[in-house]
């Protein structure tokens, strides 16, 4: 859940190209006459991940144009969301996580909206994901980092490089939504508790997506694929002339890197105006001992999650799936599945620990194993 995870940058950057490169490109329908070339771009230093685009554009100079818009726009909200940096005239997430209970912050809209939208999917879907969550995920950030910065030739004690529960029950004793006051006509944003928190790692980059995507679109841009991490979003289909959907390959959490000629993707899904999205427990981690500790915290008992390896879940709205994707890898399957079944147009897949994968009904007829092929 927490946004700015630190370390492993290349480690990461080079998983995320695997994992984006795997994709199956597909393309458009009967009705469709227009087809045009493929464009590759990626960035990186925005959202802590690698940023990938696959788009069918007129020619070089309208995807570059395309592009350049994306990426601006991917820093724009980097910065907007970010909690542990400031910048020249612009309030953002730290801005108003450093004026706890002193002040209200007038935030853009972006930001008041994603607040706002954080707090309504929790009290309307599941506590398990809590933007006042922070003072105890800032506790877990804390140790990465200790972690990160040890020194592997000397020893160390366990118990001086993981939380004890005392440590985390006493910052869990901030964690509360009432403690966030928003104005909508002001579009401010008002911590009322100065040791309150607020971390939007369970949403920011899903609403970014979603309105980059959104954006992309009114510009013109109706074939495109972004890749920000465990976000995928697909507008449209490939105008490539030949099939009517794209395949996004979802990663195995037992084989993160290629193996001689096995993929490292348990499935691939044919989606068209569609989000993928995956929390996984291999995504952002540290060891201790022969224990792993990853980011997804469990706010009922404030260490990592322990139900699952990964979950993934496909929705029209990237920042729902993204809010989704969290809440339901904290809960027991039997929950998770009862909270998905209950939405409108979610679907899901679940890799437990024992790596056995479960889905609903209605991935089936988009998946690979299944039959499916994205064609026309």
């Amino acid at each position: 859940m927490d946004l700015f995870f630190k370390g492993e940058f290349m480690k990461k950057k080079l998983l995320y190209f695997i994992i984006f490169s795997m994709f199956l490109l597909v393309g458009c329908n009967e009705k469709e006459s227009r087809v045009y070339d493929k464009y590759t771009y990626n960035f990186f230093g925005t959202f802590d991940t690698v940023v990938q685009t696959v788009m069918y554009a007129e020619n070089q100079e309208k995807a570059d144009e395309y592009n350049k818009y994306i990426e601006k726009r991917f820093n724009d909200f980097h910065k907007e969301f970010d909690k542990y940096n400031t910048y020249d005239n612009l309030n953002n997430l730290k801005t108003i996580n450093d004026n706890a209970g002193i002040e209200p912050v007038k935030v853009s809209d972006g930001l008041f909206y994603l607040v706002q939208n954080s707090l309504d999917y929790s009290n309307k879907y599941s506590k398990k994901t809590d933007i006042s969550f922070g003072a105890v995920l800032n506790v877990w950030s804390k140790y990465r980092d200790i972690n990160e910065e040890l020194d592997p030739s000397e020893e160390h004690k366990e118990e001086d490089l993981l939380p004890n529960l005392e440590e985390l029950e006493n910052a869990n004793e901030f964690t509360g939504s009432e403690h966030i006051v928003l104005d909508e006509n002001n579009k401010t944003v008002y911590i009322d508790n100065k040791d309150t928190q607020i971390d939007l790692g369970a949403t920011a980059k899903g609403y970014a997506v979603e309105i980059i995507c959104n954006e992309a679109k009114d510009l013109g841009l109706d074939s495109l694929l972004i890749s920000a991490g465990g976000n995928v979003k697909a507008v449209g289909h490939p105008l490539d002339g030949v099939r009517g959907a794209w395949g996004v390959g979802v990663i195995n959490p037992d084989m993160i890197y290629p193996e001689g000629d096995n993929p490292n993707i348990v499935d691939t899904f044919f989606v068209k105006d569609f989000s993928v999205v995956t929390s996984g427990d291999y995504q952002r981690f540290f060891h201790v001992g022969d224990k792993s500790y990853h980011h997804l915290i469990d706010p009922d008992t404030l260490y990592p999650g322990d139900y699952f390896k990964s979950v993934t879940i496909f929705h029209e709205d990237s920042g729902l799936a993204d809010f989704l994707s969290t809440a339901v890898f904290l809960m027991p399957y039997e929950d998770g599945l009862k909270l998905v079944e209950s939405l409108e147009g979610t679907e899901c897949m679940w890799i437990d620990k024992e790596s056995k994968i479960y889905v609903t009904e209605g991935l089936k007829d988009i998946m690979l194993s299944e039959g499916a092929s994205g064609a026309k």
